[in-house]
This record gives structure tokens, C-alpha cells and sequence, in this order.
């Protein structure tokens, strides 16, 4: 008989997340799944089109049956409607619970923010006896405070307390890189076989080139510095415009930084670029679908990631380092910590430390001018460490085995 997964995430299709993937690989493995998610209105605040406050509650996604419970829609990215966003959709999950089937053999959280998705995984997990299993791709309560401003002290202890308890109930912990395997083994007082390190892979098609010709032509004559995915403070976008300004001012006249995406930054970006008289500099193009993202890495002479300088976002390894890497075009990273290790062990580019807008721009020029020839041979050792690390199947197995069977996992 096939084995039985509940998933449970917020942020599900058509919403543009990893666990979509996720779950096509559990179902071609053949396993059964079903979905406990919220209304898709991420990242705009803004209900999905055939979406709204009410419903609809059942759907499929592809074999896997879809549950959805209600949340408050972000409405503008403002600070009280995230808030609200982050709070509501647990809520609203933990009393959709008596809609699902059952017969689950394990229950897996993709945990992305907020550290509460994981609630109603717990209490389903503990009431039917099954295991469960957080995947922790944003470690909290670090990563709220790159978001939202939270100083009072007060609520930024009730926060950690939440947060520790909420790890602690899990009976197993995947974690992205061995730093945050140790940080959640000293938070949890788990052992390291209770927490797995497996890193997020990148879907398949990222590795395929796709040629767009009107694409092309309209960014040709530029060296096209390239950003997938969502604009926060996290990314601390505003230093990279920044720094792109500074490599222009140093000779890099073609440099063109070509933003696609959107998020709760995108407003203030916007608005830095005209302070800057920066119009020219950079281009904001808008969100795609995941599968039309290798159109813009094509055409891209180099990749461009960055986080804030945040001690604790250092112990992650983001999900789109896996895809860049896969297009084997060259690495331009702004970060610390294991994304940083990263970067460095697979040579496949160039890598600064967070924050460091004048390092970021000698990078940017130094890419600049290199030879073709030269960029070449770093997209080609970023792809070789993609199949070597980042490699969808392997890391599938490994997600399942651990899931169903616990254990630590085989690292690669």
C-alpha cells in the first residue's frame, strides 16, 4: 500500500513556492498526498484570480487533494496586515483539521514564515500518533525581525519562547546547512540524528536554457546583472542599486541591474531609484512564473543574490542559489555564513561579505571585465557544483526517507 503524507504549508500553488515541486516529486515516487495550505495572495496581498475570502476550500493538485483554510490577505505588504497574515492562517488551519481524510503515515511542514504554520501539523501529528516533520527554511524568530521592526524586548522574548517551543514539538528537524543544524540542536536539545541537513534543491527546468528572442533584443547591449524572486529587506536590495551606481561611476557603463520579482520592497526601491536618478541603471520587470525564469537567466551575464547582513540569516543557504547555479551562468553574491561557504567552495563566481556595498561593486566591475570566456568558465563550475549538491532527484529521496523513516539522512 502507498504511503500517506499530509503536507502542510501555507503558501501552496498557485502561489509560487518550492513545495509545488515538492509535492509533483512525492506523487511521482508514489506516494499519496494531500495539502493543507491558505488562499494564494502571496506576495501582493491580493486574492489570486477564481480566489477570494471564500474559497474554494477543495481543489486537486494534480493526484494530491488540496484543503485550503482562510487567512487575512497581506493588503499592501503593510506591517499590522502581516502581522495578521502571520496569525490568522494557524488559526483558521488548526479548525480545518477535522476536514482531512486521514490515514497519513507522516505529516511534513515546507515552514517557511511564519513559524506558526507549523501548529496545526503538530496538533494533528500528536492527536493520530504519526511523526512529524518541520523543514526550517526561515529560522524564527531571526528571521521576523529582518521584516518587521519588532524592538520592544518583551515581545521579542514571547517570540523566541513561542518559536523554541514550536521546533521542540516536532520529532524531526531538516535544516538547510549544518550551521543551522547546530543552532536548532542547541535551541531543541535534539540530537543530530533528529535533524537532518538537506539543502533545497532547484526544479529541473532551471537547467534548461530558454531563448527569447524579443527578450533579448530588448536588454542587448548591456551586461544584464540579473535578480530573481522577492524584494524585502532581507535582500537589502537598496545596497545593491547602490553598488551597481558605484561600478557604473568606475567604468562599468553597460551595467544593468534587471529586478523580476516583486514584494513588500518593491514601493521603496522604486522610489530610491528616482532619488538616485537611477532609471537607467536598473529595471523592474515584475513577477513571472517559475517556469519562464530561465528566459531571463539566459540572457543574463551574470546572477545576483543578497541578503542583509543579519547574523542568523547566514546559517541558510537560499533556494535560489540551487537555480542560478543550474543555469550556469556566473554567481554575484552579497552574503554571509553558509550561502557565502557556498559561493566560495564551488568557484562558480564571486562572493562579498552582506552588506558591503564598495566589495559588492568591485565584484560587479571585476565581472564586468572579464571575457566572455572567463564568465563561461565560472557558470560552468556553478553548474558542477549544482549537479553535485543541488540535484532535485537525490535530494528528493533524501526528504522522503527521512520523512517516512527518520533517521539521518545521507548527505551527498
Amino acid at each position: 500500500m502507498a504511503k500517506r503524507i499530509l503536507v502542510v504549508t501555507q503558501h501552496f500553488w498557485p502561489e509560487n513556492f518550492r513545495i509545488n515541486d515538492i509535492v509533483e516529486g512525492f506523487l511521482q515516487d508514489g506516494l499519496e498526498v494531500d495539502v493543507l495550505c491558505g488562499l494564494p495572495n502571496y506576495p501582493k496581498g491580493e486574492w489570486f484570480e477564481g480566489y477570494s475570502a471564500h474559497g474554494p476550500w477543495e481543489e486537486h493538485y494534480g493526484t494530491a487533494q488540496v484543503f485550503r483554510a482562510r487567512e487575512w490577505p497581506r493588503k499592501g505588504n503593510t506591517s499590522i496586515n502581516i502581522f495578521l497574515n502571520y496569525v490568522s492562517w494557524p488559526l483558521y488551519a488548526a479548525g480545518a483539521l477535522n476536514r482531512l481524510p486521514g490515514g497519513y503515515d507522516a505529516v511534513f511542514c515546507f515552514n517557511t514564515s511564519p513559524v506558526l504554520m507549523c501548529w496545526p501539523a503538530i496538533r494533528y501529528a500528536k492527536k493520530h500518533k504519526i511523526p512529524f516533520t518541520n523543514y526550517v527554511l526561515d529560522l524564527w524568530p531571526e528571521n521576523l525581525y529582518s521584516v518587521l521592526p519588532v524592538k520592544n524586548a518583551l515581545l521579542r522574548r514571547i517570540a523566541q519562547g513561542v518559536s523554541d517551543l514550536l521546533y521542540k514539538k516536532a520529532d524531526r528537524l531538516i535544516a538547510m546547512s549544518e550551521p543551522l543544524q547546530q543552532r536548532l540542536c542547541q535551541r531543541t536539545g535534539k540530537p543530530q540524528s533528529a535533524v537532518a541537513v538537506i539543502p533545497q534543491y532547484c526544479e529541473d527546468f532551471y537547467a534548461i536554457p530558454q531563448s527569447d528572442a524579443a527578450l533579448e533584443a530588448r536588454f542587448a547591449d548591456r551586461f544584464n546583472l540579473v535578480f530573481t524572486g522577492t524584494f524585502t529587506p532581507a535582500q537589502s536590495l537598496d545596497m545593491v542599486l547602490r553598488a551597481v551606481l558605484e561600478a557604473r561611476a568606475a567604468g562599468a557603463e553597460k551595467l544593468h541591474l534587471l529586478l523580476v520579482g516583486d514584494g513588500m520592497s518593491r514601493e521603496s526601491l522604486q522610489t530610491l531609484a528616482r532619488e538616485l536618478q537611477a532609471e537607467d541603471a536598473v529595471t523592474f520587470y515584475g513577477s513571472v512564473p517559475a517556469k519562464e525564469v530561465p528566459k531571463f537567466t539566459a540572457l543574463a551575464d551574470a546572477l545576483l543574490i543578497s541578503l542583509s547582513d543579519s547574523p542568523d540569516l547566514g546559517l541558510t543557504v537560499p533556494g535560489k542559489l540551487a537555480s542560478y547555479m543550474a543555469a550556469a551562468k556566473p554567481v554575484l553574491a552579497s552574503m554571509n555564513g553558509a550561502g557565502y561557504a557556498a559561493v566560495k567552495e564551488s568557484g562558480g563566481g564571486l562572493v562579498s561579505p552582506a552588506c558591503d556595498q564598495h566589495a559588492l561593486a568591485r565584484n560587479m566591475l571585476e565581472l564586468y571585465n572579464m571575457t566572455t570566456g572567463q564568465r563561461a568558465e565560472l557558470g560552468a563550475k556553478a553548474k558542477n557544483y549544482y549537479l553535485t549538491h543541488y540535484h532535485r532527484a537525490e535530494l528528493l529521496r533524501q526528504l522522503e526517507t527521512f520523512i517516512l523513516q527518520g533517521g539521518t539522512a545521507a548527505r551527498m
